[in-house]
């Protein structure tokens, strides 16, 4: 997989870079997730799997995407083609929302909790969030009733555990040893 990632990174840089200086991030965004999902398409994939050529994989896809890709978009799918990756599209797509995600300054934060936090409780969060991470916050939240109470937050490698299920852990952890 991270093989993949490699490969996917200069694509989606080169796009991300295009998209910038077009102005038109999210138009690429939407452009790259189209296309992703085709990639996916077991029929497509055992298309290109095939030995399908160059000019057979270039037609199919812009036949495929049809208008939802523009001309720079085209374009972009056909040098893909050419240098046969086509198939690491969805992990393009991964690294371009990871670079938009950081050109924005916003990080997804990933909130589990013991009940269903509520609309105030999030903008408390959000807020306390923004100024530790110095970004713009996107909470994800889910509720598991096996953390008893209180909050897991993850963002990216952070985590903050502050349920109570944590906390027995941690607790038996230390009268272990």
């Amino acid at each position: 997989m991270s093989e993949l990632t490699t490969v996917a990174r200069p694509y989606a840089k080169a796009a991300f870079d295009f998209a910038v200086e077009a102005k038109a991030i999210d138009s690429w965004l939407a452009q790259l997730t189209f296309a992703a999902e085709v990639a996916k398409d077991e029929t497509i994939v055992g298309y290109l799997s095939g030995g399908a050529s160059v000019e057979q994989a270039q037609a199919l896809f812009i036949n495929v995407c049809g208008e939802q890709v523009d001309s720079q978009g085209q374009n972009f799918l056909k040098v893909m083609a050419e240098n046969e990756r086509l198939l690491v599209l969805p992990q393009v797509l991964e690294q371009f929302v990871a670079l938009k995600a950081e050109y924005e300054q916003e990080v997804t934060v990933d909130v589990t909790s013991a009940v269903e936090v509520t609309a105030e409780q999030k903008t408390t969060l959000s807020a306390a969030l923004e100024k530790r991470l110095a970004r713009k916050v996107k909470l994800n939240c889910t509720v598991d009733a096996s953390i008893v109470s209180g909050l897991i937050i993850q963002a990216g490698d952070m985590v903050i555990d502050g349920s109570v299920q944590g906390k027995l852990s941690r607790l038996a952890s230390t009268l272990q040893s």
